[in-house]
């Protein structure tokens, strides 16, 4: 049953990513986390997140603007390294505290509540309207680069963040669609070298199996099949009402993943 639900929140977010620009991870990874661990959740976005933008980079790439993409996405490729081997880390900390309601013992983890706080914070972008209109001077890429991939490797939300920076770079739309695209996929390739030395070297919490490995290929083709229903539905949905739906349900999980209920 868990997997029906991460499968349905594939296709419903990659749908809406198409035209929002950024959304899967944000999305899906708190999703994930109700039903794996955090860390092992991450990156598992990851990998479908990566799978996605491959399949959109052969659509909309060659719309990239190259100059913004070097000094964008390789600073945010190279900060999310660092977010990522900080994710390594905290992984495996102690509980901060534990406690029990009906009889079920519940950890309040270092990387849960991080995770959680990022997650309340970007359905703040979401449900707040000064927030979701927020966009940053041209000046700051490079530091919006490095933010953007810092968290995207850490909490796997880069992309209110890169939206957010790229917006006033001076792209039209068309090359802001692509520049944001390839962006992502560098972030993704990086930080997914990153995941798997962890899994490797054991410092993620958590242990990937094969059946993890089945589920990640039908999420991979349910997010490519999102993508296509969404550029049918791209004028016909609104996407103020899908905002706030996906900022509610960031707010509920983003609690529940801080106090270690989920």
């Amino acid at each position: 049953m868990e997997y029906f639900f991460i499968l349905l929140a594939t296709l419903l977010t990659s749908i809406v990513t198409l035209f929002s620009g950024f959304g899967l991870g944000t999305v899906l990874m708190p999703v994930f986390a109700i039903f794996f661990p955090i860390p092992l959740a991450i990156a598992s976005t990851a990998v479908v997140h990566l799978a996605n933008n491959i399949f959109k980079v052969v659509i909309v790439g060659k719309w990239a603007n190259k100059n913004v993409v070097l000094r964008f996405g390789i600073p945010a490729a190279l900060a999310s390294a660092l977010g990522a081997y900080l994710l390594g880390v905290i992984s495996v900390w102690e509980p901060l505290a534990t406690y029990q309601i009906l009889g079920h013992e519940f950890n309040v983890t270092v990387v849960g509540l991080s995770i959680g706080i990022i997650i309340i914070l970007s359905s703040l972008f979401e449900l707040i309207p000064k927030l979701s209109k927020l966009t940053f001077p041209a000046q700051f890429i490079q530091l919006g680069g490095v933010l953007s991939g810092f968290f995207g490797g850490i909490s796997g939300n880069q992309g209110i963040l890169r939206s957010a920076f790229l917006i006033k770079s001076g792209l039209n739309k068309e090359e802001f669609i692509g520049t944001s695209v390839i962006s992502s996929v560098l972030v993704d390739i990086v930080r997914l070298i990153v995941y798997g030395w962890a899994f490797f070297s054991k410092k993620f919490a958590g242990a990937i199996s094969t059946e993890m490995f089945g589920l990640l290929i039908v999420a991979s083709f349910t997010a490519f099949v999102g993508t296509y229903i969404g550029s049918i539905l791209i004028h016909k949905i609104t996407f103020h009402t899908i905002q706030v739906m996906v900022g509610v349900m960031l707010l509920i999980v983003g609690i529940a993943i801080s106090t270690g209920l989920a």
